[in-house]
């Protein structure tokens, strides 16, 4: 009896590790994509401003961490091409985050987990309130 429960125990932590697991590469692909939206704005930005001066002008761009020098004409033509490929990256990196999200959800529901907020306050504290107050709550794992 007592290694039926030890199993089960083992097997409960295995499930916890395994959904920790999926919610951080889920936490990854959201931090990857905000640099990618990131990137993707300030070539936007650098293109606007391009576009308006002349293209004979000379201009410096980082490549792999050498500064070159080149012309505003020779520069354009790549960043327009990066700006599409971060473009396109970033669509896939939303695909990958909504599979990823379908799934947590499955593995919720396999496994039967519930995220609760929990408070650190006393529930003696928050009778009566109209409003929760977020201060004080984190997020307990109930399977």
């Amino acid at each position: 009896m007592a290694s039926t429960k030890s199993n089960q125990k083992t097997a409960q932590e295995e499930v916890f590790t395994q959904f920790q697991h999926l919610r951080n590469e889920q936490r990854n692909l959201v931090n990857n994509l905000s640099t990618l939206e990131l990137d993707l704005k300030e070539h936007k930005t650098v293109i606007d401003t391009l576009k308006t001066v002349d293209e004979n002008r000379k201009c410096f761009r980082l490549i792999g961490g050498v500064l070159c020098e080149q012309t505003v004409k020779e520069t354009l033509p790549n960043l327009i091409q990066n700006k599409d490929q971060l473009e396109k990256l970033i669509e896939n990196g939303k695909d990958q985050l909504t599979k990823k999200g379908l799934e947590i959800n499955k593995f919720k529901e396999e496994h039967n987990i519930q995220v609760r907020e929990q408070s650190s306050e006393p529930a003696s504290k928050n009778e009566g309130k109209n409003e929760p107050s977020s201060a004080g709550k984190s997020n307990v794992l109930v399977s």
